[in-house]
């Protein structure tokens, strides 16, 4: 009886922070579009370094929701191969199993670019970093393809899913071909991330409130070593490149989710 009391205390406590979390992030996102960014706009500068500044921003209010979600009780984090990361001209490609993956990424990668949905350029609460942080539409692939293209050439950093959207517990991978002919076509360097999370949580199937009834969640981030692109630069024709090199990621993100399934229970 006492046990269950307290899972249940514990439950609702955690299930009350997690409503308190996105609330903030909800007002955090508007506030910055409505007072943060316009006054970042009036700043000198080219529009490159007004994008860098709007990343920043994005950035650091990331970092603050992750470490808030973090001590009220919602989560647990581990980082390995952090030093990784954060290289101009970085491909960052990761798997996608909850809805915080991206917020997580970039909280940790303090300029980066990524791809977003285009109904979520209607969103006030991300309108404003979407718009000041340089993120692109996947409104039109072959226009967001040499968008992704130009700002890694640039030198900027970009974290894409390959999956394009949330992996659906269970079920194996389906990557699209567009991160693939974007590493390609760029020619820099392309790192994996491995993220887990345990037990599963905010995945797509399910909605934000239901959170796991007896502890926290332990949100992992696995950096791996650069992808070699040379041997997929060789082949021709480029469609052919794509493909093997799209295999080739959705076969290394498979056998890194069956090394870390266990990792953190």
């Amino acid at each position: 009886m006492g046990n269950n009391l307290i899972y249940k205390l514990t439950y609702l406590w955690r299930l009350f922070g997690t409503a308190v979390s996105f609330t903030a992030f909800g007002v955090g996102g508007f506030l910055l579009w409505v007072l943060v960014f316009p006054l970042l706009s009036v700043l000198p500068g080219s529009r490159r370094e007004r994008i860098k500044r709007g990343q920043h921003v994005v950035h650091y209010s990331f970092y603050a929701f992750i470490g808030l979600m973090h001590r009220i009780g919602i989560m647990t984090y581990e980082i390995v191969g952090l030093e990784k990361l954060n290289r101009p001209g970085q491909l960052i490609l990761a798997n996608h199993p909850t809805l915080v993956d991206i917020v997580f990424l970039i909280s940790r990668v303090r300029e980066a670019s990524c791809i977003v949905k285009a109904s979520l350029w209607r969103n006030p609460a991300m309108r404003g970093p979407i718009l000041n942080a340089g993120y692109i539409s996947n409104g039109d692939p072959e226009q967001m393809i040499e968008e992704c293209v130009d700002w890694l050439r640039a030198g900027g950093s970009m974290i894409i899913f390959p999956e394009g959207t949330r992996s659906v517990p269970g079920k194996p991978y389906r990557f699209q071909r567009g991160a693939a002919a974007i590493a390609l076509q760029a020619g820099k360097i392309v790192t994996p991330v491995t993220l887990s999370c345990y037990p599963s949580t905010l995945t797509k199937a399910e909605p934000w409130y239901s959170i796991p009834y007896r502890r926290r969640f332990h949100l992992a981030m696995h950096v791996g070593d650069d992808i070699d692109l040379e041997p997929f630069q060789q082949l021709e024709p480029k469609s052919i490149a794509v493909r093997r090199l799209n295999r080739f990621l959705q076969d290394y993100f498979t056998e890194q989710r069956e090394i870390y399934q266990n990792h953190g229970k």
